[in-house]
């Protein structure tokens, strides 16, 4: 949670007068790298560090070089090569082989506070917009500005974080997107690790659930919302709210079929029921959505399948699947072995003397 932008504007701007901040941005990469152009992360002149810029090997020195931004009130860039012997990145023995290259500004009433006032109340209101960051030229020039998404309705906006040219200047755009929101409907025992793991990747939750013995606050502390609302009134939740995506698991037909059918005219990104395909298909038929067209294909069974049997390890297993739906990722093996002949699990145990 502590790497989610909204997380580190909160920070920032809740001690924001209380010492120097400096804004540290990965703007451009080269190879494979921990972070990817966009990464932000904050210092602060009581040492402090929020978020991260590389794997945690690289964020002392970039803290000694932001302390040199604060003393002089300019913004900088670094850059660290992991394929230079040379390189400090190098002999910290990193890794990754990339060459990451960083801007750091200093966050002062005098250039704005860079507009992060403005990303932390566009993030709390759930709203979408891009960060313009200038970068830093041999004169140290500290400039920033954030366009909201409806005044680029006629301008092309990048999908993720990009350097483009305005003259003589150069520019980094990354978009601003608020964290996902995950409507949990269901305060079984299960549910608390989904919500539990949830609100550790910096997502907002909600938990729904009518019924008195459920979705108890002393159960569901990581819980951001627990709406008093029925059933039907659930769509509308979801709408002013902004929901991304919900699971379902009530472990009551009835229930879910009601959910279902009061958040089936909502657009989300993923929706999920738990349980096997019989028992979805007895939701649909109960919400008298058989055969009928929804505008959020249902996931049911809910999750990847990684083999989990316990509330804590199903819980991973649905968010995953959610997590890749919203960023539009497959979900498969980044390295194939999942559908490999050869099993990284030996047959049998090896024998005492080769074993010893």
């Amino acid at each position: 949670m502590a790497n989610q932008l909204s997380h580190l504007l909160a920070q920032w701007h809740q001690h924001r007068d209380e010492s120097e901040w400096v804004l540290g941005t990965v703007y451009k990469t080269e190879g494979p790298c921990y972070r990817k152009p966009g990464a932000m992360m904050l210092f602060n002149s009581l040492g402090q560090q929020f978020g991260m810029l590389s794997g945690g090997c690289l964020e002392s020195d970039i803290q000694q070089h932001a302390r040199r931004v604060m003393q002089s009130g300019k913004a900088l860039t670094l850059c660290y090569d992991g394929s230079d012997e040379d390189d400090l990145s190098f002999q910290l023995g990193i890794g990754c082989g990339g060459t990451v290259h960083i801007l750091l500004q200093p966050i002062r009433s005098d250039n704005q506070f860079l507009r992060l006032d403005q990303l932390h109340q566009l993030l709390s209101e759930r709203r979408c917009g891009y960060f313009y960051q200038r970068i830093a030229d041999k004169d140290g020039t500290v400039e920033a500005r954030f366009v909201a998404s409806e005044q680029l309705s006629s301008i092309p906006a990048p999908a993720k974080a990009t350097l483009l040219e305005e003259g003589d200047q150069q520019w980094l755009v990354t978009p601003i997107v608020p964290d996902p929101h995950l409507l949990v409907v269901g305060g079984g025992i299960d549910a608390r690790p989904l919500v539990s793991i949830a609100h550790q990747l910096g997502w907002k939750v909600s938990l729904w659930d009518p019924r008195p013995a459920n979705a108890r606050r002393e159960f569901f502390m990581d819980a951001d919302r627990i709406p008093d609302c029925s059933v039907e009134e659930l769509s509308l939740f979801a709408r002013t709210q902004a929901v991304d995506a919900a699971v379902l698991m009530t472990h009551n037909i009835l229930l879910d079929a009601s959910a279902l059918k009061s958040l089936q005219d909502n657009t989300l990104k993923y929706l999920a029921i738990l349980g096997p395909e019989s028992r979805r298909d007895r939701v649909l038929t109960e919400a008298k959505l058989t055969g009928q067209p929804l505008k959020t294909a249902i996931a049911g069974p809910a999750g990847l399948d990684i083999g989990a049997e316990l509330p804590e390890s199903i819980a991973l297993s649905i968010l995953a699947e959610c997590h890749a739906s919203l960023r539009r990722h497959s979900g498969h093996s980044l390295s194939g072995i999942l559908g490999s002949t050869t099993s990284c699990i030996p047959d049998k145990a090896p024998d005492k003397d080769l074993a010893a």
